[in-house]
């Protein structure tokens, strides 16, 4: 059991020097690493985060757990890693900017409300330019997430379901 956890953390801390050693030393993209870390962003798009394993081989590459939000559907947190086919490869900066700021995707999605956009819209523009270029740093991960799924859609993923309070948002 012992030498089975050792090889575990071992694995982590392997991983995790991967992913921190496959940013570049530009101070734009470092800056960029450390808002996405105290932003917490790892918690709704890196795979295992919500069962308390993050699995840092696919850092960013998408959650496996959905947020069902009444009325509008089952979300999941998407692949930011700059895989083509199932991240944010084929994205600019500008257009990540204009999502994490605005809520906007290219593709004229709104993000949903479990997304901080509106906080992050408080960014500075070199911040949000900062954690871009992050972003599009990241080795890819090939991880097609799951949905979204509409409001009476059955999702095929684990679901957390956001409960809003007696009286609505505000509580009143």
């Amino acid at each position: 059991m012992l030498v089975q956890a050792m090889r575990y953390l071992c694995a982590l801390s392997l991983t995790a020097a991967a992913v921190a050693t496959s940013v570049s030393a530009d101070p734009r993209v470092e800056r960029g690493r450390y808002l996405a870390e105290i932003g917490g962003c790892l918690d709704c798009h890196t795979p295992g985060y919500f069962f308390g394993k993050p699995d840092m081989a696919r850092y960013l590459g998408g959650s496996e757990v959905g947020f069902e939000i009444p009325g509008l559907g089952v979300f999941v947190g998407p692949n930011l890693t700059s895989d083509k086919e199932t991240g944010l490869g084929n994205w600019s900066e500008d257009q990540i900017v204009v999502a994490m700021t605005k809520g906007q995707r290219p593709d004229g999605r709104e993000l949903v409300p479990i997304m901080p956009w509106r906080a992050l819209a408080k960014l500075t523009r070199e911040d949000a330019y900062a954690i871009a270029a992050y972003l599009k740093s990241l080795p890819p991960v090939k991880n097609k997430v799951p949905g979204p799924f509409g409001a009476n859609e059955k999702p095929t993923t684990f679901v957390m379901k956001i409960v809003p309070p007696e009286g609505g948002a505000t509580g009143k």
